[in-house]
């Protein structure tokens, strides 16, 4: 397997940090968040590594799965 030496976005970094501890601390699966976000698992798998750019309408559906606002993902 290669491994890309290119270093993630911070900015994508720091939202899929929040996406991970607000999904661990509602209990949830992978699965489960993408269950209730209508997206897929591996979606949700790209969005916690890093890999995915969300547009905005996808950060609101994963803010309403996570029941928090889309602000609360947003980095600062």
């Amino acid at each position: 397997m290669v491994k890309s030496s290119a270093k993630k976005d911070p900015i994508l970094s720091e939202f899929a940090r929040k996406v991970r501890v607000r999904r661990y601390d509602l209990g949830l699966t992978q699965e489960e968040l993408a269950e209730r976000a209508d997206f897929h698992v591996n979606y949700i798998g790209g969005i916690e590594r890093a890999e995915r750019n969300v547009s905005l309408t996808s950060l609101l559906c994963l803010a309403k799965a996570l029941k928090c606002s889309a602000k609360d993902l947003l980095p600062e």
